[in-house]
C-alpha cells in the first residue's frame, strides 16, 4: 500500500482516469508475456515529460519502486512490479511529433506502437526496420528498452541501429537529451546506445528520434525443407557466407513444423524435419539473381525441396503464429533467445537436441537463423517438480553451451527478471560492477525498475 501522503500528491497531478489504485484495475498491469504475476500498488498514465518527472521525484522522496512499461509484450519479466510500487504505463503517450521524409526521420513518443510507426513511414517510401513478432501491439518505448529485433535484423540490424536520439527522465528526476537529429554526430559519450536495451533501469524514455530506411523495390520469398537439422544448419552457414545476404532467414525445427501442420494441415511436406523461410529484397533488376544465388546455397545433402514463393505475407503470418501456438499448448514454457556466431549454429542445434534428449524434455526451436538467434522453448508441466528441476538443469547447460560457443544469453528479449541469475556467465565481475555504478549514477535511490538485470 502506498503512503497516504504520496497518494495525495499523485492525486493532485493525475486525474482519476489516469491513476488506478483499485486492485482490480491494477491487475492488468501485474504481468507481461512472461505470465508471472506481481500486482502493483497503483498505476499511473503520464502524458508529458513533466508528469513523469514529478512521479519520479515523488517516488524518490518516499522510496517507492516505479516500474516503466509499454504494452506488456516482453517475455523476460522486464516490466513486472516484483516489489510492488507504481506501474508507470506509457501507453497513452501516443503522439507522432514529426514525420520528416527529407531527413528520413520520425520523432515519436514511447506509447506509439511499432505498427503505427510503419504506417506513418510507408506513404513516404520508408520503414523502420525493427519488426518483432508483436509489432502490431508492442510500443516504441518497449522496443527501445530491449533493443528489439525481429526477422529483418539479419540485414537491417536491431533497434539500437535505428535510433538517432532520445529524450528521457533519469531515476534521479533529471530530464536529459541524448544523441542528435542527424545521422552523423560524435559530441560526447553515446548515451543513446547506453539507454537502448537498459530495460527501464536507468531512465524513462519520453521521446525518440528514429532513423528511417527506404522500402525495397521488390521482395521475394524462398522456402527450403530438409530431412534433418544438421543439413539445414549447414545450409544456413552457406547462405550467410554469400556476399549478398537475405533480408530475413528464419529457421524452424521438427517441433515447430508439427505445430504449423496442426494449424495449416496441407502447407508443409510430411517428411520435412527442418525448414528455412528466406526473404530477399532489393531492386527489381537484382531480385532474380538473388533468388538463384540463395536457392543454390540452400543445396546440401539433406535438402528435400526448395522453391520460390511470391506470397511473402503468408510466409510471415505463418512464422509469427508460432509463439501464440506454443502458448496454447504450453502456457508455462521456458522461452529463451540465445545467440551464437553463424558458423556455430550446427554445434548449437546439435547440442540442444542432445540436452533435451538427456533431460527428457520436449523442446521446440525456431528463430532468426541469419543472426544465429535461436528461440529455445522448453515445454514443461509446472505441476511436475521433477520436470521443473530437470528444465532448470537443462537451461543452465544451454547457457553454458551458448557462452562456450562465443554467444550471448539474449538477442532481443532482454534479461529482465527471468535471466538475471545467469548474467554472471557472460559478464565478468569488473564489468558488472561498472554497470552497477552506472545504475547508481542514473538512479541513486534504485527506484526505477529495481531488481532487474542484476543477480
Amino acid at each position: 500500500m502506498l503512503p497516504s501522503k504520496l497518494l495525495s500528491s499523485l492525486q493532485a497531478v493525475f486525474p482519476t482516469d489516469r491513476l488506478y489504485i483499485d486492485p482490480v484495475d491494477c491487475y492488468t498491469y501485474a504481468y507481461d508475456n512472461s505470465r508471472k504475476i506481481y500486482p502493483p500498488d497503483a498505476v499511473i498514465f503520464p502524458l508529458t515529460s513533466a508528469e513523469i518527472q514529478t512521479a519520479i521525484l515523488l517516488c524518490n522522496q518516499h522510496n517507492i519502486p516505479l516500474i516503466p512499461r509499454g504494452r506488456g509484450t516482453g517475455t523476460a519479466g522486464g516490466s513486472l512490479p516484483e516489489l510492488g510500487g507504481i506501474a508507470l504505463s506509457l501507453e497513452r503517450m501516443l503522439n507522432i511529433i514529426t514525420v520528416d521524409p527529407a531527413n528520413r526521420v520520425i520523432v515519436a513518443e514511447p506509447g506509439v506502437t511499432n505498427q503505427s510507426i510503419q504506417d506513418a513511414a510507408k506513404p513516404h517510401g520508408f520503414f523502420w526496420p525493427p519488426d518483432p513478432s508483436s509489432a502490431m501491439y508492442c510500443s516504441l518505448g518497449g522496443n527501445i528498452a530491449t533493443s528489439a529485433g525481429g526477422p529483418h535484423a539479419v540485414k537491417y540490424g536491431t533497434t539500437r541501429d535505428h535510433v538517432l536520439g532520445l529524450k528521457a527522465v533519469t531515476g534521479a528526476g533529471d530530464i536529459i537529451k541524448t544523441g542528435c537529429y542527424t545521422t552523423k554526430g560524435v559530441v560526447g559519450y553515446d548515451l543513446t546506445r547506453l539507454l537502448i536495451g537498459s530495460e527501464g533501469t536507468l531512465a524513462v524514455i519520453t521521446e525518440a528520434t528514429l532513423k528511417l530506411t527506404s522500402l525495397p523495390d521488390a521482395i521475394a520469398g524462398i522456402t527450403a525443407h530438409y530431412r534433418d537439422i544438421a543439413s539445414c544448419a549447414a545450409a544456413i552457414v552457406k547462405i550467410m557466407s554469400l556476399s549478398q545476404i537475405p533480408s530475413a532467414l528464419e529457421f524452424m525445427d521438427a517441433g515447430s513444423l508439427a505445430l504449423i501442420r496442426g494449424r495449416f494441415p496441407n502447407m508443409l511436406p510430411a517428411h520435412s524435419r527442418a525448414m528455412l523461410m528466406i526473404e530477399v529484397d532489393g531492386s527489381s533488376y537484382d531480385i532474380p539473381n538473388l533468388i538463384t544465388t540463395v536457392m543454390d546455397a540452400c543445396h546440401t545433402d539433406g535438402l528435400l525441396q526448395v522453391e520460390n514463393t511470391r506470397d511473402t505475407a503468408h510466409l510471415w503470418k505463418t512464422r509469427k503464429a508460432l509463439s501464440p501456438l506454443l502458448r496454447d499448448i504450453a502456457p508455462k514454457k521456458i522461452n529463451e533467445d540465445i545467440v551464437v556466431p553463424i558458423n556455430s549454429l550446427p554445434e548449437l542445434l546439435d547440442g540442444l537436441t542432445q540436452l533435451s534428449d538427456r533431460y527428457q524434455l520436449a523442446n521446440v526451436n525456431f528463430g532468426h537463423a541469419g543472426n544465429g538467434n535461436i528461440h529455445v522453448n522448453l515445454l514443461i508441466n509446472p505441476d511436475d517438480p521433477g520436470e521443473v528441476s530437470r528444465a532448470e538443469e537443462c537451461l543452465n547447460e544451454i547457457f553454458d553451451l551458448t557462452i562456450k560457443l562465443k554467444g550471448t544469453l539474449s538477442g532481443e528479449h532482454g534479461i529482465g527478471s527471468e535471466k538475471r541469475a545467469y548474467i554472471n556467465k557472460e559478464i565478468d565481475p569488473v564489468t558488472l560492477n561498472l554497470m552497477k555504478q552506472i545504475k547508481r549514477l542514473f538512479d541513486p535511490n534504485n527506484i526505477l525498475n529495481p531488481g532487474k538485470l542484476f543477480p
